[in-house]
């Protein structure tokens, strides 16, 4: 009766195991597909070319972001002592990136008077902490459709601001880069449209590359676990008739 028990567990042990060697092999080809439909449908956005890795292009985008965003929009999730996690010191911080009367222990806040924005514009300025994120859709990532989107203006005199975007149509934003797109070759352009976006992405999520090391480690961990439960299977059930 002992014997058989302790068989009765370790079938239960086997289902188990049997069910999360499933789960593994269900979200893996769950992944791949979710990959391959993306690549499918992304066709309409150009693809981001950047990296969250490239420290020195979140350094530059960054810049860019205070330069020529900051002015109206906000990043309230998002603390200038934070900055330091892409290699800036706070002397750098404080000397190249405050604004206004900002504190380094301050969040990134516009400088525009939101009544004065929406008196401009119609709306107030969207904040732009997870902007990154919360434009991803079918035509691929957020970092997609941002690249894309600050690369689709054109002008239109009959908007207020004179100009109009064909990824968004009638925005009220008007085409902050203008000046940097008339003086610099396209390329020159794309690529600092490159670092901006770059650092929108890091800044939706700062540690997502944190996120992703640790991940591959649970996946390593998970894979030598179900190894071990395997052969332990194995080893128990050679001797039990």
């Amino acid at each position: 009766m002992h014997i058989m028990g302790f068989a009765k567990r370790f079938q239960g042990f086997q289902r188990f195991q049997r069910f999360l060697l499933g789960s593994m092999v269900v979200l893996c080809l769950g992944a791949g597909f979710a990959s391959s439909v993306r690549a499918n449908v992304a066709a309409s956005w150009d693809k981001f070319p950047g990296h969250v890795r490239d420290v020195a292009s979140l350094q530059n985008g960054v810049k860019i972001f205070v330069n020529y965003c900051l002015n109206c929009h906000s990043a309230a999730y998002m603390r200038y002592t934070q900055l330091q996690d892409i290699g800036l010191t706070a002397d750098q911080i404080r000397s190249n990136l405050l604004v206004t009367n900002a504190k380094i222990g301050d969040t990134m806040k516009a400088s525009i008077d939101p009544r004065q924005a929406k008196a401009w514009f119609g709306v107030n300025p969207p904040d732009l902490s997870v902007i990154a994120r919360s434009r991803a859709g079918a035509g691929g990532t957020g970092a997609d459709y941002l690249y894309t989107y600050l690369r689709s203006f054109y002008p239109d005199h009959a908007k207020p601001t004179g100009w109009n975007n064909h990824v968004f149509p009638n925005v009220a934003m008007p085409h902050v880069l203008w000046e940097l797109q008339s003086t610099l070759p396209p390329a020159q352009f794309d690529k600092m449209v490159t670092d901006l976006v770059n650092y929108l992405q890091w800044m939706a999520e700062p540690v997502q590359t944190a996120r992703q090391r640790v991940g591959i480690w649970v996946l390593l961990f998970l894979a030598g676990l179900s190894f071990l439960t395997w052969r332990l299977n194995t080893a128990y059930w050679r001797d039990v008739k």
